[in-house]
């Protein structure tokens, strides 16, 4: 048994330390991303090690359409621009229709949630996954400002399979840069997101072009960060 309770103890002190050294690794990373352009996530080594190849330009805040931001908030995160990482009216809404349906389709994660999953997590769903996301969360909102969020998110995000960023997604769909993209085009892109790899090759799917109305007929409700 004292042989047996020794090991817990060193096992549970690998996994502090691990978990330590993660997280200093994450806010050395965030300290380096603050101004560097970021050419690689979680998601986009997962792609590659998995045999897939990554196509992702960075671009910064003012290369980016304002209708792509404006869409991706309206979309994604209505309230992105006054929260502190979390929306829990959001999260409570979503969790009432997920009792509802019976289904746990909606989430409720803002944009940094998001950002923080796709940047240094994976798309597995758990408690310590959850709890790692809501750490980082809050580790992004302390060293980032809004439009650097906004940035990162928008040049992480996976638009197709293996086509990560709002310029590569303008480039492959529309052969034009991010700066130049028009409302109808950025509504697309972003109503893409939910489900990136089918749609990549179903554009004229009933719900996506649905969903694209939608964005666009709300893109001026959008308050965008300063």
């Amino acid at each position: 048994m004292t042989s047996f309770g020794g090991f817990i103890k060193r096992l549970l002190l690998a996994v502090i330390i691990l978990m330590i050294a993660f997280h200093v690794l994450v806010a050395g990373l965030l300290l380096l991303w603050k101004t560097q352009p970021i050419n690689n996530s979680m998601f986009m080594l997962t792609h590659r090690l998995t045999g897939g190849s990554v196509t992702q330009t960075w671009v910064d805040y003012d290369q980016i359409a304002k209708s792509a931001k404006q869409a991706a908030i309206v979309s994604e995160d209505s309230t992105f621009s006054q929260h502190n990482g979390f929306d829990f009216k959001g999260i409570e809404l979503a969790m009432k229709k997920n009792e509802a349906t019976g289904k746990s389709s909606a989430g409720g994660s803002t944009i940094t949630q998001q950002l923080a999953k796709n940047l240094f997590l994976t798309s597995h769903r758990s408690y310590i996954r959850k709890g790692e996301e809501a750490v980082v969360t809050v580790m992004i909102e302390a060293f980032w400002d809004k439009p650097r969020i906004l940035s990162a998110y928008l040049n992480v995000a996976e638009f197709g399979d293996g086509i990560y960023g709002i310029e590569a997604a303008a480039q492959h769909y529309f052969d034009k840069s991010a700066a130049n993209l028009n409302r109808d085009q950025s509504a697309l892109l972003i109503a893409t997101l939910t489900n990136p790899k089918y749609y990549e090759n179903n554009r004229n799917d009933r719900r996506l072009r649905n969903k694209q109305r939608i964005i666009k007929k709300r893109l001026n409700n959008a308050a965008l960060p300063q």
